[in-house]
């Protein structure tokens, strides 16, 4: 049963600036919506459309997806469920994958999948400009200039507002922005420490750069179940996974977590984590370090 006693607002995170888009540190990711290996419509449509009103109600206004997502399914939930988008509701999704079939990914970073792709989310989000653009992953085969290059181009015709990249180490990142103007990093960074030096690098370039930092898979990272974050969780009353979203949301202020769920209970559970980051000390943020 998730804990409730600090469910509230996902505004309690604090906001971040995303371009010129002001968005609250804690988003939702939409990967878990679709069906299993990330492949297919959902088991139980209206629920998880209901998973999606519901963040918004809890002032979640930031939304991340992917054209993979289904493929193709999560962003037509997101605009079944949320369309016509509130004010203030930014959707971020990504190019840069085909799927062969369940739990299969392929990178494919050539600027003509990247525009048909593009083209496809625009559709299916029933947008005239995607929020925020996400170059889902560098393709070994494709010069990564060529890839960002392609985005930029979009952007340039009005159909990208903003662009971010994803899966990047610190040299990709240089690459990215001598090309253009990047406002995320989309990497992953479990609350358990089980980071390396190069993401730390990347965390800290986002920091001196004021680029916001989007770690997927912040609740997926190794043993959450330590003593440490056992332990803070008993002194709140919260749950393991709320302690690592609210120590995630203490480690750096450009950190703005996307936990993803298709349970109404435990998005009720991770938005909680926004009110219980101010109240972990010192202590006990060194102790989960």
């Amino acid at each position: 049963m998730a804990n409730t006693a600090h469910t509230s607002s996902a505004a309690a995170a604090g906001t971040v600036a995303l371009g010129d888009l002001t968005v609250n540190r804690l988003g939702f990711g939409g990967m878990r919506l679709v069906g299993p290996g990330v492949w297919g419509p959902p088991r139980d449509r209206a629920h998880v459309l209901a998973v999606l009103r519901r963040a918004v109600a809890l002032d979640v206004n930031v939304i991340d997806t992917a054209d993979s997502y289904g493929p193709y399914v999560d962003e037509e939930l997101i605009a079944d469920a949320l369309y016509p988008y509130p004010a203030g509701l930014v959707i971020a999704t990504k190019a840069g994958f085909t799927r062969p079939g369940p739990g299969r990914w392929v990178p494919d970073g050539r600027p003509e999948h990247l525009r048909s792709a593009v083209e496809g989310s625009l559709r299916r989000l029933r947008v005239d400009r995607i929020d925020v653009l996400q170059f889902h992953t560098p393709d070994p085969n494709v010069p990564y200039e060529e890839s960002i290059g392609a985005l930029a181009e979009l952007q340039r015709a009005g159909k990208i507002r903003h662009l971010g990249v994803s899966n990047v180490d610190t040299d990709q990142l240089a690459r990215a922005r001598r090309i253009t103007t990047i406002v995320s990093v989309q990497n992953r960074l479990p609350a358990d420490g089980a980071d390396d030096d190069e993401e730390r690098d990347v965390l800290a370039i986002c920091e001196r750069d004021r680029l916001v930092y989007l770690p997927w898979a912040p609740l997926g990272g190794g043993s959450l179940a330590s003593d440490a974050f056992e332990r803070v969780a008993r002194a709140h009353h919260a749950t393991v996974n709320q302690v690592a979203l609210a120590y995630l949301l203490r480690r750096s202020p450009v950190i703005t977590p996307i936990p993803g769920t298709s349970s109404i209970e435990h998005l009720e559970e991770n938005v909680g984590a926004a009110a219980l980051a101010p109240s972990l000390t010192d202590d006990e943020i060194a102790a989960l370090r």
